[in-house]
């Protein structure tokens, strides 16, 4: 067990596979300045028809597509709307702000997605009189700091009806949308009809090496072409990264299934840890979260699995919360060998701090 790379800490990790490589080296490329680069056109057109939107833009970063989504349905002064624990809002160093010269009201995300009473509050909370006009409200599907947990098409539905009928827009950070999918059973084209712009990851549990898409109308993908150009994010034969992402979206999206499956077979386990408290009816796609139990801290429950080979990641929500995400090359061995490690871990610090107090 102990030759096993125990890689729980995030989905970003996936290696690309043999296909992958392959389309890269063999990519036929051209100057994406210019919409030459015939790779990165067949991409966008792609991700375009498979959401059902108009037209896309392939950013580097999931980051630059939600940045890319909102500054161009936002101007400078505007508002955004979006749940306490969106990633834009935790995990985005602000960028809204720094660059867009946003400002942002919070709702709260319960277990990821907004009320939309909540959401109806924020946008009529003096919008545009004396306080900022809200521009976009942003959505997260599959939500990071919630669990992984999905939003339904109604519920995104429910939440654009509020906003649209406000004058916003609907932003959605799909980083993982195609583990949302899967779990709920439907197209992720219905689980962004009723948004205005989302951004996809190619680079998590679809298992391309870097790569997002951004999905919206003609006229505001051209718009985000633009942003994408201030923030340096304009790119020239890029079609040797647009190869794998294509790559990825074609071969990579039924699978996710065994991902939920092994992380359900991780949270069965920890449930049967004693000083491990999880919530398995919560895991529905690739992300457990779980607490240990007080006097044992976060940092060093993560630091002792660290050394013992057993990667992980301390999670927003309180001090003894963790997370850890399964994926392509996370298989049953090493979810049964993170589970050893993770019991033994815990029964000897809980026996430390006995001893020692």
């Amino acid at each position: 067990m102990s030759e096993l790379v125990l890689e729980f800490r995030s989905d970003t990790f996936t290696l690309p596979t043999k296909e992958m490589r392959r389309a890269m080296a063999e990519a036929e490329v051209g100057d994406d300045q210019y919409a030459e680069d015939p790779t990165a056109n067949r991409l966008e057109e792609r991700a375009a028809d498979l959401l059902g939107k108009e037209a896309a833009v392939f950013v580097p970063t999931g980051m630059m597509g939600n940045l890319c989504g909102i500054l161009a349905q936002a101007e400078r002064g505007d508002c955004i709307v979006l749940g306490d624990l969106a990633h834009i809002y935790q995990n985005e160093a602000g960028a809204y702000a720094v660059v867009g010269g946003l400002s942002a009201r919070t709702v709260p995300n319960r277990d990821g997605c907004p009320a939309s009473a909540d959401v109806e509050a924020a946008l009529g909370a003096r919008s545009g009189r004396i306080a900022p006009r809200v521009a976009v409200v942003c959505l997260e599907n599959s939500h990071n700091y919630c669990g992984g947990t999905v939003i339904t098409a109604a519920q995104t539905a429910e939440i654009a009806a509020v906003s649209h009928s406000a004058g916003a827009k609907v932003h959605l950070d799909g980083a993982r949308l195609f583990n949302a999918s899967v779990a709920l059973g439907v197209e992720a084209r219905e689980l962004v009809a009723a948004v205005d712009t989302a951004q996809f990851c190619f680079s998590k549990g679809l298992s391309a090496p870097v790569g997002s898409a951004l999905v919206g109308t003609h006229e505001t993908i051209a718009k985000a072409r633009y942003v994408r150009k201030q923030l340096g994010g304009a790119m020239t034969q890029v079609g040797v990264l647009a190869a794998a992402a294509l790559v990825a979206l074609e071969t990579m999206r039924d699978r996710l299934g065994e991902d939920h499956e092994h992380a359900r077979n991780l949270a069965e386990g920890l449930a049967t840890i004693r000083g491990v408290h999880v919530e398995r009816e919560k895991v529905t796609t690739n992300i457990v979260a779980f607490e240990v139990e007080p006097p044992i801290t976060a940092a060093a429950f993560v630091q002792a699995c660290a050394s013992r080979g057993l990667r992980l990641s301390r999670y927003a929500g309180g001090p003894g919360r963790l997370r850890m995400l399964t994926h392509r090359n996370v298989d049953q061995r090493h979810v049964d060998a993170s589970l050893v490690i993770i019991a033994r871990v815990v029964a000897e610090l809980r026996m430390s701090i006995r001893t020692s107090g």
